[in-house]
């Protein structure tokens, strides 16, 4: 168990991944499922067997090998797993480092976080591989991360081997902070306005070429056979950016405006390099034909606009109408809680756009792989690419679909019956550490409750003091005694008045008789000490 920033108590992988155990088989056969290949066609009642991680084969009527474990689908729909191009899983707190324009220095994958609930939560909706990326906070932000979600495993093991590394760039409102205003006393950032925003681009690149000749010249002399010459000071901001010049890095950016992704087109083919993805891409059905020459590609969203003033010329055909133009489009989320229902997402496209059911998986499956670079390997249901798959109970694209069981590299990392038996027990344990932990919290109170503060005596210390001296303050030892008159007795009221003297035995006869008669004087009240501060 932890417990998370927010103080909500968090189940550990422990007690989640022994509810949804991995399958250890090197060799699993699914049938008689209706798979939905995306490049290769629709089979019915076909099956898919895979080994050691991969897809072996793909058809019907497959011959099952000895010792392998049969899942029966029938009645069920087989697809290739969901791919988010735009999330931010698994770094909480950790999406943006805003303080400077320029943080290409940073990484997402260096804050990676396995044990995020979101990654689990999205697995769950079918999603098995999300490229999560720095925020938009700056013009050029922070390198990206490429993971599988494979829940229980560390931060290195969520990694997707082999991916082509990318940087997160930004356009617009965000990185010129139209909605952030710094605490007091931190001036302003560079920059404020969007033409400040692509100068900043440009004179990053401008250090970049500058930076790469310097070490193509160093190596040229070392080549030479040049002795003692000093290398070029090595700058961690400027490599990833050479990458991008040479081609070796992609370069997914944050975008709304039309006029915005024109300059950004120009801009990178000025250096010499494309721009891979505009995210969000809200007006790309605006410029659909330039963004087709240039080779970039669009991840948006299905039917968002008008929640800020960049988006108030978005039109939820924009996916359809881009991908006629001839752009890989593919649906994001960023948004964890988008991510767990992308399948439907993409099907609003034959709504909006009249986009065939293909056409429509493709936005979530292969379009995004294709992004990615990493449509070798996921993103359709073909021989030698990785068993990334999900079985759902009706098709993908039917709001009646739920993920019955979810595949990466073959194993099983979620399964829904299993899920569901094991809330139960997952219930149980939450509410024993909860009252442990309530129990805890009372035994703390209850500790400083009984503390003895330095100058206070114990109650039954008082109690003994009282009883030999009650109404007198606790002589102190260490000072002398000083003479004091007797302190007030708030009940001096309530006692009886004291009794009187006996007369005294010899009687005086020299008195007259009718002194007898006479009564006593009455006994004179007990005097006490006037109260300090009182006028007599």
């Amino acid at each position: 168990m932890r417990i998370s920033r927010s103080g909500i108590v968090v189940l550990s992988l422990a007690t989640i991944a022994a509810a949804v155990p991995v399958a250890a088989q090197d060799t699993v056969i699914i049938q008689n499922a209706t798979v939905l290949t995306i490049t290769k066609g629709t089979i019915e009642n076909g099956s898919v067997l895979i080994h050691n991680g991969k897809i072996a084969e793909v058809g019907k009527n497959l011959k099952v090998p000895s010792g392998a474990t049969v899942i029966d689908a029938s009645g069920m729909f087989l697809s290739p797993g969901i791919i988010d191009c735009h999330s931010h899983i698994a770094v909480e707190d950790q999406v943006n480092e805003g303080s400077v324009a320029v943080s290409s220095m940073t990484g997402v994958g260096e804050a990676l976080d396995p044990e995020d609930p979101d990654i689990y939560h999205d697995l769950a909706g079918g999603v098995t591989v999300a490229n999560v990326l720095h925020g938009s906070a700056n013009p050029i932000g922070g390198l990206n991360a490429v993971i599988k979600l494979r829940w229980g495993k560390d931060a290195h093991g969520l990694m997707f081997e082999g991916a082509p590394p990318g940087i997160k760039f930004a356009l617009g409102e965000n990185p010129k902070r139209s909605n952030f205003t710094p605490p007091p006393g931190i001036p302003p950032r560079y920059p404020q306005s969007r033409m400040g925003v692509i100068d900043v681009i440009r004179q990053a690149f401008v250090d970049a070429r500058e930076y790469r000749k310097s070490w193509d010249d160093y190596r040229k002399r070392t080549a030479a056979g040049e002795k003692n010459i000093m290398p070029p000071r090595r700058d961690v901001k400027l490599d990833p950016l050479v990458e991008v010049l040479e081609g070796k890095r992609y370069v997914h950016s944050h975008a709304y405006r039309a006029d915005e992704m024109i300059q950004l087109m120009r801009l990178a083919e000025e250096f010499g390099f494309r721009i891979r993805t505009f995210q969000h891409v809200l007006e790309g059905y605006r410029i659909a034909p330039e963004m087709a020459a240039h080779g970039v590609g669009g991840s948006t969203f299905s039917d968002w606009w008008g929640y800020k003033a960049e988006a108030y010329e978005a039109i939820p055909y924009n996916a359809a109408m881009m991908t006629q133009h001839g752009v890989i489009v593919s649906i994001n989320s960023d948004s964890a809680e988008e991510a767990r229902h992308l399948n439907l997402e993409a099907a609003k496209t034959m709504k909006y756009g009249g986009m065939d059911e293909t056409q429509a998986l493709s936005m979530v499956t292969i379009n995004p792989a294709i992004q990615l670079g990493i449509d070798k390997r996921v993103g359709s249901i073909e021989p030698g690419k990785d068993a990334d798959l999900v079985i759902y109970n009706h098709h993908p694209l039917s709001v009646y679909a739920v993920p019955q069981t979810v595949f990466i590299d073959g194993h099983i990392y979620f399964d829904r019956k299993k899920d569901l038996a094991a809330r139960a027990d997952v219930d149980k344990e939450r509410k024993a550490l909860l009252e442990k932990e309530k129990a805890a919290e009372k035994k703390s109170e209850d500790k400083k409750s009984d503390e003895k503060k330095p100058d206070e005596k114990k109650p039954e210390e008082k109690k003994a003091i009282e009883a030999q001296t009650p109404g007198a303050p606790t002589p102190d030892a260490s000072k002398p005694a000083v003479a004091k008159p007797d302190a007030p007795n708030p009940d001096a009221s309530k006692q009886a008045p004291p009794k009187p003297k006996p007369a005294d035995s010899k009687k005086d006869y020299s008195k007259k008789e009718d002194q007898k008669s006479q009564p006593p004087e009455p006994p004179k009240p007990p005097v006490t000490a006037a109260p300090q501060g009182s006028q007599q």
